[in-house]
């Protein structure tokens, strides 16, 4: 047997610099190594010695070219698997209206003004403490005037109304003793003042079908939830309802609005994350003409009043909505979060500004000790209030009563 075929592959592959190799009839086997992107194990090993010693024996030919193309094929074939289900979830999507029990709980009226109540507690502790601590059989002057009008500062009720109490106070008991029962009483009676003109429910008046309500503010206002608590009083109304997903930022609240939908039998128009928000609302338009529906609510992504692209998005959505409707939107509600404070203010402005805001509700009551900034919004803009929120639950959205609020906010009985 010859020297070559007693050394074998191995030998073959790393044969000793003094013998010469057998003339190579056919090209050298590294050309098909070539089209590997990358270099297998036989790869790195033969590439010292191959090319001088290449084999003449057809069996290696194969070996090779069935080892190198493999990391190939693992690497490719995915590819188009993960384009297939992007182009499936780019479509519009429509959860259809179902029939639910739309029947609210017992006693719901009765225990709002507790709920209500409850949920300014810390509002009205920080100031029912205050107050008691400066009148306590004392006389009313100059000093606790100015005391007074600092805590109602504090408590966000705004400059314009913190003077107009103590105004109220100085006029008709200045000099006299007072009692901290008495000053709430004003408290109340002129807060109530503040708050009469704004306090008007959201009116569906039926002129357009559908009815376009645009849902805007900052992230965490509480959008999506008070979306939900809308779409419920509104088919407890006999109304039927279409809510589009338009905060296409955030998954949760895309699938949020969906339970939203089938709690209160409203169709659901939805986008995969990361869709066009104003197409999306062109086609929800679209749907509740279709569908014969009464009320098409919009959510919108949360956006800081600050970043101009974002505002400059809510503003291709309103351009969009009118192309389907040039009265509509019908309603820009705007809902802030009383836990925000003075901000709530910049909100207001920059909002009315971009979006026309025309309504107002306000969220989270029920977190904070600053709720007295409904009252410096009521009187700096006078927008109409249409519902307040003290809770999570869909019967803790109700709309907006100035007395009510006004009593509950100066600790006093309704």
């Amino acid at each position: 047997m010859s020297e070559p075929e007693k050394r074998g592959l191995f030998g073959r592959l790393f044969g000793k610099a003094g013998k010469p190799a057998e003339p190579v009839a056919e090209p050298p086997v590294p050309v098909a190594e070539a089209t590997s992107p990358e270099p297998t194990p036989v790869d790195t090993v033969a590439e010292p010695s191959v090319i001088p010693d290449a084999p003449a024996e057809p069996p290696l030919e194969p070996a090779v070219a069935a080892e190198g193309p493999a990391p190939v094929e693992i690497e490719v074939e995915p590819e188009p698997e993960t384009e297939a289900p992007s182009e499936a979830s780019s479509s519009l999507e429509i959860t259809p209206a179902v029939a639910v029990d739309l029947t609210p709980p017992t006693q719901v009226k009765t225990s709002w003004w507790q709920k209500l109540k409850s949920g300014l507690g810390r509002t009205s502790s920080a100031l029912t403490s205050g107050i008691g601590a400066i009148f306590t059989k004392r006389r009313l002057d100059d000093d606790t005037l100015e005391e007074l009008e600092d805590i109602l500062i504090q408590a966000d009720l705004g400059l314009a109304t913190a003077t107009r109490i103590t105004e109220a106070l100085r006029k008709d008991r200045f000099d006299k003793e007072i009692t901290d029962d008495e000053v709430r009483a004003v408290l109340a009676a002129e807060i109530e003042k503040v708050l009469l003109p704004v306090a008007k429910p959201l009116e569906i008046a039926g002129t357009a079908k559908p009815h376009v309500v645009l849902v805007v503010g900052v992230n965490g206002s509480g959008k999506t939830t008070t979306i939900g608590k809308l779409s419920m009083k509104l088919a407890r109304e006999g109304r039927k309802v279409t809510l589009a997903a338009g905060d296409t930022f955030r998954a949760a609240a895309i699938e949020q609005l969906k339970i939203w939908g089938a709690r209160t039998g409203a169709t659901v128009v939805a986008r995969e994350p990361g869709a066009d928000a104003a197409g999306l609302a062109f086609d929800a338009l679209v749907t509740g003409r279709e569908n014969g529906s009464d009320v098409v609510v919009i959510d919108t992504a949360g956006r800081l009043q600050n970043r101009a692209e974002l505002m400059a998005e809510l503003e291709k959505i309103i351009r969009v909505i009118k192309k389907q409707d040039p009265t509509a939107p019908h309603d820009v509600i705007l809902t802030l979060d009383a836990t925000t404070g003075q901000n709530a203010v910049n909100q207001v402005e920059i909002f009315g500004k971009v979006a026309g805001v025309t309504g107002l509700v306000m969220t989270k009551l029920d977190g904070t000790a600053r709720g007295g900034i409904l009252v410096a919004v009521a009187e700096k803009f006078g927008l109409p209030v249409h519902f307040i929120g003290v809770g999570e639950g869909v019967e803790d959205l109700e709309p907006f009563d100035a007395k009510d609020f006004a009593r509950a906010v100066a600790g006093l009985e309704r």
